[in-house]
């Protein structure tokens, strides 16, 4: 049984256009602890025409300027490295999927295996191409960034309408880096509340705080980008983890996980030596049968071996009906 979320590790460009170190990136992210390893598959020609002006604005703090054609250009995942991959990830205990941006790319994943799919945030309006994954009967996850709640509900009624049945919605900030003051993780309980499906978190932030956050809510997934160094750049590298970065990841998130426990208020057994060494009430000093109990010879002191100390109240004043030595427990008894 899977402990934890299920950690995503997305490849997208981190690539960098070398199939050897799209395999890199597949091992690092088995050996960091990554439930699944996620790509991306399209063509430039599926994505946008090759037009200059249709691109990404000028003042983009990683794609400024870049014409859209040649931004998929370079980030694509070659087809032909897909099945490869897929092995390998399976071969090391991971689970491959993708997020299909088309109908083409989607027959293809059907060809390979494709076990699962993601609905990419900017796909989430294209409900066209929703149903047609659904068709598939495999379970699907949806980005939400950059939308609204009435096409978050569009896009899930699209992602029923066919034969799947299991669908995650991921909360998801859709800049790049995102800042955690917008990544806004309680609005998972939104989704969850008004969509009655389970929620993660597909986090675009620096660092790995805004996910174990998401995971102290509930996420049940969390998808971060993965390359092997930031320093080797790349389209995504800036808001990327490295290996040792997804491993902390998936071991804090664990910790956040099973610290959640239950809402049940129980003494834990852990808790046992603890509860010893309360304080509890003793008398602190040799007393004679006839004196007067004090806040002078009776003390809540540890360990929790004397008397209750809401018995404090009713034993101050009192006479002591018997000669006592100092760690005697304090009870009701020990007065008149």
């Amino acid at each position: 049984m899977r402990r934890g979320p299920f950690y995503v590790a997305e490849v997208s460009a981190n690539h960098n256009g070398q199939f050897v170190r799209a395999k890199e990136i597949v091992l690092a992210a088995a050996s960091s602890g990554a439930s699944a390893v996620k790509f991306q598959t399209y063509k430039p020609e599926t994505m946008t025409l090759p037009r200059e002006d249709f691109q990404v604005s000028k003042g983009h703090a990683l794609w400024g300027g870049v014409s859209l054609f040649d931004l998929y250009k370079t980030a694509m995942t070659p087809w032909e490295w897909h099945q490869e991959l897929f092995d390998l990830a399976k071969k090391h205990g991971l689970i491959p999927f993708s997020s299909p941006f088309d109908r083409s790319a989607v027959d293809f994943l059907e060809e390979i295996g494709c076990d699962l799919y993601k609905i990419a945030s900017l796909e989430t309006g294209d409900t066209d191409l929703i149903r047609y994954v659904s068709e598939t009967g495999k379970p699907l996850v949806i980005s939400t960034g950059a939308s609204t709640l009435t096409e978050i509900e569009d896009a899930l009624n699209a992602a029923l309408s066919g034969s799947s049945t299991d669908v995650t919605l991921l909360l998801c900030t859709s800049s790049y880096p995102a800042d955690p003051k917008d990544s806004h993780v309680s609005r998972m309980m939104t989704l969850r509340e008004r969509f009655g499906v389970p929620i993660g978190l597909s986090d675009h932030t620096l660092g790995i705080g805004v996910s174990l956050g998401a995971i102290a809510l509930g996420a049940t997934v969390i998808e971060k980008h993965l390359t092997l160094s930031r320093n080797d750049g790349g389209p995504d590298a800036a808001f990327s983890l490295e290996p040792a970065e997804f491993r902390s990841l998936v071991e804090e998130g664990n910790k956040v996980f099973d610290s959640l426990g239950s809402a049940n208020w129980t003494m834990q057994p852990s808790e046992e030596e603890s509860r010893k060494l309360r304080r509890s009430l003793f008398i602190v000093t040799e007393v004679r049968r006839g004196d007067v109990a004090t806040r002078d010879n009776v003390k809540a002191l540890r360990p929790n071996q004397g008397g209750p100390i809401k018995s404090l109240d009713q034993i101050l004043g009192k006479k002591f009906v018997a000669d006592y030595e100092p760690g005697t427990a304090a009870t009701l008894d020990c007065v008149e």
